[in-house]
């Protein structure tokens, strides 16, 4: 095995006493940014886990100027509480903060077998943990993801629970051929060593779309992956997640994130750009027609309209349009 490089632009900031790494078989990785009162409800969800497993917790702080969710998360480790540490990913940015949770890992447990991500807006049923790994052992499986629920802040807008924007892309637990999110996933300790670090691309940083990206090129290179609807998490939804405008520029940056994937996927094949340019124009002509037929299915203009945005999203990638929504957090 290749030796784990050194952390860069990471502070260890604290860590539980009397930490035994060698026994740990399960890393949870937390990030968390500017939202101390998610993550600690996130952490309580984390503490009332079901399972005989030796687990331990790496939470990612990535706003190194508040360091809100630090200060918060640290008594509760400093305590022993909570087992595992505290990090400071002082490179802002999505991408940044799982690498260095991801790599941390690596680095302090050197015999955990799996690895699960859990964000700061989510809380975990009491068997979370336990279903993941147990999915992974059953489905022989080296990436396993599950279904984020959402949880609307406002009541009157569970309707939009079966938007595309918020709907899990599977139903049914079993072998998938394709993985998009890092919100709730589960992956094996071969598969962070083949992968990097860096794991997740920081062209991706500000956009989202570094977990696809990861995902994909995990497939690539033989790792197989899997579902389980059983494994849940509940993300909260604040009410500026229902909003045309925040609906409009997801289904575009997901189209733009589809065409950026696609291209390295098939980087160094005849040609690639060409391909993925040519079926993008392809989704784009048949976009009305399928926008029509979920109109007639749904009766919902929004989940119409959005093949639509995600086409146009993958012909505006061409021509460098990068919806950065994570850019500016407080629009978010």
């Amino acid at each position: 095995m290749n030796a784990i490089p050194p952390l860069k632009s990471v502070t260890i900031a604290g860590t539980s006493p009397a930490l035994a790494v060698d026994d740990v078989e399960v890393v949870v990785t937390l990030p968390t940014f500017r939202r101390p009162q998610q993550v600690l409800a996130t952490l309580d969800s984390l503490a009332r886990q079901k399972t005989t497993r030796r687990f331990a917790v790496i939470v990612m702080e990535n706003d190194d100027e508040g360091n809100e969710g630090m200060h918060a998360a640290l008594p509760l480790f400093e305590s022993g509480a909570m087992r595992g540490l505290v990090i400071v990913a002082h490179e802002r940015g999505n991408c940044s903060a799982y690498n260095a949770g991801w790599h941390t890992a690596l680095l302090r447990f050197p015999n955990f077998s799996r690895l699960l991500v859990i964000d700061d807006d989510e809380l975990a049923d009491p068997m979370w943990l336990e279903t993941m790994c147990l999915a992974a052992e059953r489905l022989g499986v080296d990436i396993v993801g599950g279904p984020q629920v959402p949880v609307f802040s406002d009541p009157g807008h569970q309707v939009w629970a079966t938007h595309p924007v918020f709907a899990p892309p599977y139903s049914v637990t079993g072998e998938v051929g394709a993985l998009y999110s890092s919100g709730n996933l589960l992956v094996s300790r071969n598969v962070l060593l083949a992968m990097g670090p860096p794991h997740l691309d920081l062209r991706f940083n500000f956009m989202g779309g570094g977990d696809s990206d990861f995902l994909s090129r995990s497939s690539q290179k033989g790792f197989k992956l899997g579902w389980c609807a059983e494994a849940k998490l509940f993300e909260t939804v604040p009410a500026r997640r229902t909003e045309a405008d925040w609906i409009r520029a997801r289904g575009l940056r997901n189209g733009v994130i589809s065409t950026l994937v696609a291209k390295k996927k098939y980087a160094g094949t005849p040609f690639a750009n060409t391909r993925v340019f040519l079926k993008s124009l392809a989704l784009l002509g048949a976009s009305p027609l399928r926008a029509m037929k979920r109109l007639i299915e749904t009766g919902s203009p929004s989940v119409a309209v959005y093949p639509i945005h995600v086409a146009l999203g993958r012909v505006m990638a061409e021509f460098g349009y990068a919806n950065e929504q994570y850019r500016q957090p407080e629009k978010n």
